[in-house]
């Protein structure tokens, strides 16, 4: 009897499209966003704005709410054909599926728009062509990376990293770059990172298993952007600390990736990494290993006081209360917490 034929890979078709930030601090993210990193910025109404990096309508869609997070994360997928294959699948596991409105996809200058539950609560959202803004740009940025790799990445935070990692290998077909194991303030954590195109990872996910609590408060621990110009990156770190946002790792280089960059902390209080040059994985010889130690050099923490490392215990302590969101059918029961 002939084998069933596995089911094509949408692995290369999938691109970090935008983010969803929920928050009632706009004034502080308008200049954190246009006078500190340097994106355009677009006020829509008095509840939503939007920051572009590039030609694409809306990179970053901040909506007024008390979350202070984020709370939606899009995916640019090639075509229809792989729009239905991913939404086939999600399906398939028996997992709720809301086709957006006409509304929510002009907000995030997109078409066709899929929602479903993802991780930590963040919902996932799949859409098929990003819209052209008519607008030229106008910031203080010469340039940002996208184009096939994405936008950039995200990090998270998780006591179940495995269910994490399978939840974008059923979903989006993402494959492990790397490991880096790394040991702060006496805790040892192994940080896995996962591809779903060139870029060397989209997905960042930290395991805090075992610990007490987790310490990071927020859905996300960071987001990264890539700007195209090493002095984009040196001016825009000149700026966060002029304008007096905290920032929250000095300029360093990563072990894996051997991305240059920074680590701002974000009015919403989850970090903010600008970074510039980091290698492109070649599916023909890349193999994953474990690093041992998250920088080259660098990326020291900046101005952190007692009463900082006890506020920041404070906040983390409410996870606590407050279980980690997962999504089990779609969490890849077969994918060992390695």
């Amino acid at each position: 009897m002939t084998p069933p034929l596995a089911a094509p890979s949408v692995f290369g078709t999938v691109h970090l499209g935008y983010v969803v930030i929920e928050t009632d601090r706009f004034t502080d993210w308008r200049r954190f966003g246009t006078d500190a990193i340097g994106m355009h910025h677009e006020d829509l109404d008095e509840r939503r704005m939007r920051f572009r990096l590039d030609d694409q309508e809306c990179r970053f869609l901040l909506v007024r709410g008390p979350a202070e997070d984020v709370v939606a994360v899009g995916w640019h997928v090639d075509d229809h054909t792989v729009f239905e294959r991913i939404e086939a699948r999600v399906r398939s596991h028996g997992v709720p599926i809301k086709h957006g409105t006409d509304e929510e996809a002009a907000l995030r200058g997109v078409e066709r728009l899929l929602r479903f539950p993802g991780p930590k609560g963040i919902t996932q959202e799949i859409y098929t062509t990003p819209r052209i803004a008519g607008e030229p740009l106008n910031m203080l940025a010469r340039g940002f990376v996208t184009g096939e790799a994405g936008m950039g990445h995200i990090a998270l935070t998780s006591t179940k990293p495995a269910q994490v990692r399978g939840y974008f290998d059923t979903v989006f077909d993402a494959r492990l770059s790397d490991y880096i194991d790394e040991t702060i303030s006496g805790v040892k954590l192994k940080i896995r990172f996962l591809r779903v195109n060139e870029r060397h990872h989209t997905i960042a996910v930290a395991s805090v298993r075992g610990l007490p609590l987790d310490p990071i408060p927020t859905r996300v621990q960071h987001l990264n952007i890539q700007v195209a110009h090493l002095d984009d990156l040196a001016q825009s770190y000149q700026r966060v600390c002029e304008l007096g946002f905290d920032m929250a790792l000095s300029v360093g280089q990563h072990t894996n990736d051997k991305e240059l960059s920074y680590y701002a902390r974000t009015p919403s209080g989850f970090e903010w990494e600008v970074g510039w040059n980091p290698v492109t994985v070649d599916e023909s010889t890349w193999q994953p290993t474990t690093h041992h130690g998250i920088s080259i050099w660098g990326h020291k923490p900046v101005g952190q006081t007692i009463v900082d490392k006890l506020d920041r215990f404070r906040v983390g302590a409410l996870s606590l209360v407050r279980p980690e969101k997962t999504v089990p059918r779609l969490g890849g029961a077969g994918v060992p917490d390695d």
